[in-house]
């Protein structure tokens, strides 16, 4: 079944240009041109991915994903003009999946929405019959990742599709120390770049997370190597 992805943006050129794309890939594609129509768009037909503009009259894509964050945990690619506006476009508040800086080529943006779909898909297979040994512990940590959900002390954790890669990636090897390379190749897939500054802000979000819910030392920086898995246990 071909993917519905929802479009925002106020520039009807880039919506057309990102619909051109979407469509030559094989996804199904809707079209707002403001944050309330994305939102009032997306309540009547709920889509399998968001791709809005930061900057959008009416409401802002910030503004739109608090709302879709309320009832939905779909995943929501940012557009966005301004590389420094990462840490609010991937912030906790937030909850965005992956963001984009404009001007972008449509080749790395699908294949950035495919990277994310691919994940979310893999994360939400039923399963008719657990494997043994599918859920992963850690202390007081466990990550059941067919069910797609994650909990430290029994307190349910809610991140995004690549906040959950990363756990998950941290979690089957706790003892392993993980470049930003390394990090990138397994939550990304090694299809598409990311920044350092992306993965670090994917880290810091986690962190906020676990933090929230009583264990203030998840995930340990290793200077000059990159990250591991803890022992907040």
């Amino acid at each position: 079944m071909n993917k519905h992805i929802l479009i925002a943006d106020d520039d009807p050129h880039i919506r057309d240009v990102i619909s051109f794309a979407l469509e030559k890939a094989g996804m199904q594609v809707t079209q707002a041109e403001d944050g309330r129509q994305a939102l009032d768009t997306f309540r009547q037909q709920p889509g399998d991915l968001l791709v809005l503009d930061i900057n959008m009259p009416e409401l802002d894509g910030l503004e739109v994903c608090r709302e879709i964050r309320k009832f939905s945990d779909v995943p929501i690619l940012f557009l966005s003009s301004r590389d420094d506006e990462i840490d609010r476009i991937l912030g906790l508040e937030i909850g965005g999946d992956d963001y984009v800086t404009k001007p972008f080529s449509p080749r790395e943006l699908v294949a950035r929405i495919n990277v994310i779909l691919k994940r979310t898909q893999q994360h939400s297979k039923p399963v008719t019959e657990p494997e043994h040994g599918s859920s992963i512990r850690y202390g007081k940590l466990s990550i059941q990742p067919e069910q797609h959900t994650a909990s430290w002390g029994g307190a349910s954790l809610s991140l995004t599709a690549t906040e959950f890669a990363m756990l998950q990636l941290f979690a089957r090897q706790p003892t392993r120390v993980f470049s930003r390379d390394s990090i990138m190749g397994n939550a990304y897939d090694g299809n598409v770049y990311v920044s350092d500054r992306t993965i670090d802000s994917h880290i810091r979000h986690i962190r906020q997370k676990f933090a929230d819910v009583g264990c203030d030392n998840v995930i340990e920086t290793v200077h000059g190597v990159g990250y591991k898995l803890a022992t907040c246990q």
